[in-house]
């Protein structure tokens, strides 16, 4: 009998979550605005939710532990003092006026979503695997986004850091540099936290009951 270890509830909420907001984004900001990788990392872990794959809850929160905080940080820095954080606009759309206000209310998932995928590896556990399946997913959107997407938009900030593209780099070693980046500053510390202080797998899972 399989175990279940999310409630139903919860796959239930996260996917009508997720089902309102589609529509919402396509609308506003168009399919671009998919490639994002906030938003991949919100639709795998409505897929990961139901097949309760400890491999991909992993790889969701180690990718979006410390660029969901980053993002909290500067969200509610605007919010109390009127400015963000770090100086890269990362959420000054979360205040433009011009900007549906239901799509706004919508993308505060970026406050809910680390919260839940923490939750989650703590409830099935830490794959290891993450960083490698992590890394290689963003390695493939970062160059998704450099070829398919308008530099204005700058998803994933594949042209530049903050709203506008750079123009100290060559844009292909810019590109790489980030590539290198993300999964070294960003992903590597989670990691590390993350197969620290999860619970070890049981030992059916180990064996290859779940993945």
């Amino acid at each position: 009998m399989h175990d279940h270890r999310i409630p139903l509830w919860i796959k239930i909420a996260f996917t009508a979550y997720v089902c309102v907001l589609v529509p919402v984004y396509w609308a506003e900001r168009g399919l671009q605005n998919f490639l994002w990788l906030s938003d991949i990392v919100l639709f795998t872990t409505a897929v990961a939710l139901w097949l309760e794959s400890r491999l991909l809850v992993s790889a969701m929160a180690m990718g979006a532990l410390m660029p969901e905080l980053g993002w909290n940080l500067d969200f509610f820095s605007h919010v109390f003092t009127g400015h963000g954080l770090f100086g890269l606009h990362a959420t000054d759309y979360m205040f433009a006026p011009e900007l549906a206000l239901r799509f706004r209310l919508l993308s505060l998932f970026h406050i809910f979503l680390p919260v839940a995928l923490v939750w989650g590896v703590l409830r099935l556990g830490y794959d290891r695997r993450a960083w490698w399946l992590q890394t290689g997913l963003t390695w493939l959107v970062l160059m998704l986004s450099y070829w398919v997407t308008d530099p204005e938009r700058n998803i994933n900030w594949v042209f530049g850091l903050g709203a506008a593209p750079q123009t100290w780099l060559p844009a292909p070693i810019y590109l790489a540099g980030l590539m290198l980046a993300i999964p070294l500053v960003f992903y590597l510390p989670a990691h590390l936290l993350f197969a620290r202080i999860a619970p070890i797998p049981r030992l059916r899972d180990r064996a290859g009951h779940k993945f």
